[in-house]
Parts: C-alpha cells; structure tokens; sequence
C-alpha cells in the first residue's frame, strides 16, 4: 500500500543530493520535501504549484484524464534559508516595461526582435515596441547581451516598486489593533489574563513588530473601552463608550502608537487588565460595535484587526441568534448553517477591505458561536479563524502565545490586489480562498501573509499551441508592513502535451488534493455532503481509471495499477472524506465543521499535506544522530516515521504525533520506565501528569532530543508551543488520538486498505465494457 512515508522519503533522499534548478520546469519537489530552489526563470515551486506540469492542449484531453487543471498560490512564501532573496527593481517613475495589450510584466519569456528594438508577449502574443532606455542589442541567438545583468529577464521571481500609478492612498507602516472580550466568560476561563500575556510576549519578544508599525488595544463588554497610550503618559488611560449604537473612536492622538516608545505604557495596561475585569459579570460582548470603531479608526491608513471574542455576540449592531438546530444535523439542511445568519457582518468585512483592514479572529467558543456568519470577517478580509473550544488558559494558554506571535511576525502585505495571467486558450475560470472580489480578475485581499494560499480553478478558450510552452504570470499589488508599495511577479512556463500520459507523469498530487478540498468546501454550501463525499470518490476512481485506459490498458484485470504522481489520490481522498469538513455523523458540532471547511480553505499545498496524514515520529529508540542537529542540512535528524495506524504503534514505544498544529505525546502501556525518567521526570506511567502542557527539559540527552525533534516537526505556524499526553489504555482522550490515525477505520469511514479494495472494485466496473450496477459506495 502506498503511503506518505516511502513517497516523501524518496523525494526527499532525490533532492538532498542537489538543489531544483526551475529551469527544469517539471519533476518539481514534493510540497513536503525540503529542497533548495535555483530560480532559473520559472517561479519556486513554493510561491506557485500548478496541479500538472504538463498542460492538455485541448479541453478534450483534459478530460478524458479527469485530473483538475488549475494552481496554487502563495505568493508571499518563505524562501528557505539557503535560497536567494527575491530581487527588488526600480524603474523609476516609468515604472517595469510591459504588454501594451494584456498588460503582462517583462519576464524571462518574452522574446526580442528586429534586433532587440521590438519584444512579443509570451502571452499574448503582441509586439511591442523596446523604450529607448531599455534597448540593448542581441547576440547570435536573439538574446539580449544584458540578460544576465537584469534579474528580471532572468529570473521567475522579482519584485518591483511600484510607480503613483498604483498608488490610491499614501502607503503607511501597518497598525495591529487588538480588540479583546473581556466579558465574565473570557475573565473565567482566563482569556483576558492570556491574550494580555499574548500580545505582550508577540509586541516584545523575539524579532517583534515591523519598523514603523503601529498598536492599539480596545477591550469590550456591553460597552467599548479605548485607550490612550501615549509616551507622555505614565500609564493609560481608558475612555469608555457606551452608546454602541452610535460608535465612535474618542481619541485622536494616542490611540495607535509606537511600540517601543510607548512601551512602559502598553506593558503597564497589559499587566493591569486582568484586575481591571476581574469582577466584570457582563456576559454579552459587542462584537458589532468593536469592528464599526475598528473600521472608524483604521479608516486612511488601513492594518490589521486582530479580536478575541468568547461568545455568540446577542447584544447590540451586529447580534445573532442562537439557530443551531441538532435535527438539521446530518441533514440536507444541515447546509442552511454554513451560510451567514444575516449580511451584517459580511458587509463591514466589505467595509474592511476598502479601508485596508485584514481581520484575524480568535474565537474560544464554550457553546456555539455562529462561527459561518463571524467567519466572514476573515474570510472576506484575508484573515484567518482560529478556534479554542472550552479554552482553559492553564491549559492553552502557551499555544495562543505561540500563534498569535506566528501571526504578528510572519511576512505580511496590505491592500493587495492580485491578477493570474494565462496563455491565450486558458483563462482562470474560479478562485477560492480567503479573498474578495468586485469583478471576474482581481482578488482583492486586505492583507496578504507568508500563509495566505490562493486556488485558482483554469479553464479552455481555445486550443493551446503544443509546440509552445504554456504561460503563467501572477502578480500582486501590495504594501509591505514598512509602509513600501511593491509588484511581486511570478512567471511559469510549462510544456503542452497532445500526451495524456505525459500529464500523468507530470501531475502533482499535492497540488491537485489541495485543489479538490477547496473546490468541495466551495460546494458545501449548496450540494449535500453526502453527494460531496460520492463525489470525492467518483472523481478519485475516475482519476485511476482513465489512466488504466490510457497508459496500462495491457495490464492483469485484477492488479491494482496506480500512476506515480497520484499513488497517494485514494489515501488523500480518504483522509479529506474523514474530515470534520466533509464526514457524515451527526456528532460533528456546526462550528467544528465550519472551522475545517475554513482551513481547507485557506491551507497552502504544504500544509494541507500535514492535514491529510499526520507525521508520527518514534521517540523510544533513538539511534546514532537521530535527534540531534545536522550541521550540514540545519535540520534535526529524524527516525523513520510510523503509519497512521494504532495497529503500527508499539505498546512499548512513545510516538510524537502532529499534523493540524496540534502535538501528541502518546505512550504505550509498556514504555520503559527508563525513557520516562530520562523524558518526563518520573518512573512509571500512573506517576504522568497529564495536564502537564509542556515537556520539561531535563539534563538528559534523550530530553534534548525529544524537545529537538518536537520544535521540528511540529508546524511552522504554530511553532512548539504545548504538548498533550496520553498514555494507552489509561486516558479517555486517547479516543481522539486514535481519530487522527488515517489507516484505521474511523470518523463513519473506511480503513485505508478497505477504501483502496472498494476503488479498486470500482475501477474495474468501470473498465468492464458492460456490466451490472453494483452499489458505489459505503461507509460502514
């Protein structure tokens, strides 16, 4: 049986050994592989990742294949380390050359002629004429003598300053406003003490915040509290407004400030705000009134709203009602939940992106919170969900730290507005993503981070030229959070095939799922899960099946053919049909549901791949070098990793278990009490602290290297933050551990290797030339 751990490791073991030039514009590494890239003139794989690398000249071909056309964007990607930084070019106030037509940008594909005095678009095909000041001569093979000399004729990526032109409002340094409920259900549960300690450690630990950023800190009941943290004061002070229906921003100067100048200010609140509420009782907090004052103080200048909201806001602009219905569960009309209860807050999010204003939200629901209709603040704005149920702050607290400072830190872009360009005979028929749209072309995204993904579903025109390479440029408009407004460019250039062998051989999974989740999350909202779920697999068989036909028809009726590319379509398609997102079972929770739509969503391909199969990392055996740092690589070395299945695990072992965001210690029954004093501090498992949330570091060499192996595997966005501990047989939680094991038979689904029989037998109906109908697909 295929599975992620063979296929990974041997891409992996293929590209330690030199880096990917792009150049070769297929065979790129796998999303999880880490590789350096070479930019050659095609984009690195990890801004841009096309589902195939090899594009069907014809709408016809495409599908007999049945395999998705379409791509990946990431356009503000972290680089690895030992890869060049993107070059930045100033054309000063003529700004890049390009297409007069389609308004492409200059980029490595686009040829010179008549002597370098004209140049032809690559995508549309349009001769333009050369400016004076940027004539240079050829060489023998029509190339430009300076090619070398201009990152932008050479490379796949290059970012370019952008000219008045593009320029609607003065661009300004970003401001954070931290909006926090501070009603009696955020003081009990410890909210308010957490997200103070939060904010404070993301502001003043570590790199912090951009030069030139700005904060501000709002704290909300049944009123609005706002605070002046100028540096002449020597602590805030608080003006309230209780008149949520008439909102307004009571401060002029002192509301968003410099950090560091203001620092003995804004640590000085932080400190004092959980005494400040501690005998608060309100319990109705007015979500409505904070984002109006959010949108009234951030209006000119834009930045980044980021809420800490504990409950179903029932009070003022903006208040919902309790709908969740359990007879809908499970249900046809279980779909009428995923849609927002009314257009309130879809239309301030609209208000949001006019003004430049992202919006993370962080929600700690105890009970349901309406999370499709909040939702649509950081879904229309470019923002993300996050989501805490029956958060307890001793106990999550130190993973909120962790990805609220993530989220401060990472890279991030506002008012982005971001076009894909294609060949003549594509066009991008479909975007999904945390986005907004006023047209067919733009996506218009409030802010733009290191994270944010974009899916773009293409679609036939015409016929494509298979003696020509086929062409993407995605471009996008954003300010950096110093205040600079830049064009980032991504340029692709790919073969087109009259082969559908060759689009297999060139296909990339990873891509592809990540695609197909979005496309099926887009879906829910108007087809049934159920017709979703038999769909999914449909579409994987199909997948399967045409290659049968078209590339290994000589082969035995009874052996199982998969293409290389898509060995690992029937795990994925499982483990997404497993989902909270997607699976049947009326005992998934309406917002839990909603939340994994939200990250299929917005998931870059790199993270959906930890989405699909956790990583399940042996820590009881560790041999040689295997946790320890390799000078060489930056990496830790890492164990075999074990299959995602309880039948896989030794009862005398201890496994490191993550894959979305969370990170499991589990531990066998009959663990050596040895590795638990050398790790945990104690001799025998009855002695575990399982409320514990951290691994302790201990002054052994095996704790050195469980805490090493921890920080690397768990994912970036999160960073090693809290672990959770369970030990076999003994801990009730364990059921949710065995949940995450894919292989198993769990979530009202099949065991891989029964989801595999079933596609198999399905397959081969479908090759028979006529046979009787059998029933498709069960769950049970």
């Amino acid at each position: 049986m295929p599975t992620p751990i063979s296929v990974h490791t041997h891409d992996q073991e293929t590209h330690d050994q030199q880096p990917y030039s792009t150049a070769l514009k297929t065979n790129v590494p796998m999303a999880s592989t880490n590789f350096t890239a070479i930019d050659d003139g095609n984009s690195n794989p990890r801004f841009v990742r096309l589902t195939m690398y090899s594009v069907p000249h014809t709408e016809e071909l495409l599908k007999a294949s049945h395999m998705p056309l379409g791509m990946i964007v990431q356009p503000l990607a972290e680089l690895a380390a030992t890869e060049e930084p993107i070059k930045l070019i100033d054309f000063g106030d003529e700004g890049p050359i390009r297409c007069l037509r389609c308004k492409t940008y200059i980029n490595p594909y686009m040829v010179f002629i008549n002597g370098g005095k004209h140049f032809v678009c690559n995508i549309c095909r349009h001769e333009n004429d050369v400016p004076d000041d940027y004539f240079c001569n050829l060489d023998m093979v029509g190339r430009r003598l300076d090619r070398e000399a201009r990152p932008e004729l050479h490379n796949g990526t290059v970012e370019f300053v952008a000219t008045k032109d593009f320029v609607a409002r003065e661009p300004q340094p970003v401001s954070f406003v931290f909006a926090i409920d501070v009603t009696w259900n955020a003081v009990q549960n410890g909210l308010v003490a957490q997200a103070a300690a939060a904010i404070k450690d993301a502001l003043y630990s570590g790199p912090g915040l951009p030069a030139g950023a700005k904060v501000a800190i709002i704290t909300y009941d049944r009123s609005a509290h706002f605070y002046s943290l100028s540096a002449s004061l020597d602590q805030a002070q608080m003006m309230v407004v209780p008149d949520i229906h008439d909102m307004f921003v009571p401060i002029n100067e002192g509301f968003a400030v410099d950090p560091q100048e203001s620092r003995h200010v804004i640590e000085g609140l932080l400190d004092a705000l959980p005494s400040m509420f501690a005998q608060n009782r309100t319990a109705e907090p007015v979500l409505g009134a904070v984002v109006q004052a959010a949108h009234e103080a951030l209006r000119g200048r834009g930045g980044k709203l980021f809420i800490f909201q504990t409950a179903l806001p029932t009070f003022g602009p903006g208040s919902l009602k309790q709908r969740d219905d359990p007879k809908l569960h499970n249900t046809d009309k279980e779909r009428s939940l995923y849609e927002p209860q009314d257009s309130f807050y879809h239309d301030w999010a609209v208000k949001l992106v006019e003004e430049g204003v992202c919006c993370s939200l962080y929600t700690f629901p105890a009970a349901y919170m309406d999370l499709a209709t909040l939702s649509q603040l950081s879904t229309v704005t470019g923002g993300e969900l996050y989501t805490y149920p029956g958060f307890d702050g001793s106990r999550d607290g130190s993973r909120l730290a962790a990805d609220l400072r993530a989220d401060v830190e990472r890279a991030y872009g506002a008012n982005a507005v971001l076009r894909i360009r294609t060949s003549d005979g594509l066009r991008v028929d479909e975007h999904f993503g945390n986005l907004f749209m006023r047209n067919h072309v733009d996506v218009e995204l409030a802010g733009v981070t290191s994270d944010s993904a974009i899916g773009a579903l293409l679609q036939y025109d015409g016929r494509l030229d298979e003696k020509q390479d086929v062409y993407f440029q995605v471009a996008l408009l954003y300010t950096t959070s110093d205040g600079q407004r830049r064009i980032r460019v991504h340029n692709l250039a790919v073969p087109c095939t009259t082969l559908i062998g060759a689009m297999f051989r060139n296909a990339e999974v990873d891509a592809s799922m990540n695609l197909i989740a979005k496309v099926a999350v887009a879906e829910a909202l108007t087809t049934p899960l159920k017709s979703i779920r038999e769909k999914l697999s449909d579409r994987c068989v199909q997948i399967l099946t045409a290659y049968r036909r078209n590339c290994a028809s000589g082969s035995s009726p009874g052996q199982l053919i998969l293409p290389e590319a898509y060995k690992l379509s029937p795990l994925y398609t499982l483990s997404l049909l497993k989902s909270p997102a997607i699976r049947g079972g009326a005992d998934v929770p309406i917002d839990q549901r909603i939340y994994h739509m939200g990250l299929l969503r917005q998931l870059s391909v790199r993270k959906t791949v930890d989405y699909f199969y956790p990583t399940i990392v042996p820590v009881h055996a560790l041999a040689g070098q295997q946790g320890e740092l390799n000078e060489q690589t930056g990496l830790v070395e890492l164990p075999q990793f074990a299959r995602a299945s309880y039948a896989m695990l030794d009862p005398a072992g201890a496994y490191l278990l993550t894959g979305d965001g969370s990170l499991i210690l589990w531990l066998g029954r009959q663990v050596p009490a040895q590795f638990l004093q050398d790790t945990l501090g104690v001799s025998s498992l009855e002695q575990v602290d399982i409320k514990q949330r951290a691994l302790p570091e201990l002054d052994t060499a095996l704790s050195r290297k469980l805490l090493a192996i921890a920080r690397q595997i768990l994912p970036t966005r999160v960073g090693f933050a809290s672990v959770q501990i369970i030990r076999q047989g003994m801990d009730q939680v364990e059921v949710q551990f065995a949940s995450k094991l894919i292989e198993d038979r769990n979530s009202d689904n099949m065991t891989y290797v029964d989801y595999v029989c079933a596609v198999h037998r399905q397959i081969q109906v479908e090759v028979r030339p006529k046979g009787p109908v059998e029933p498709k697909w069960s769950y049970n």
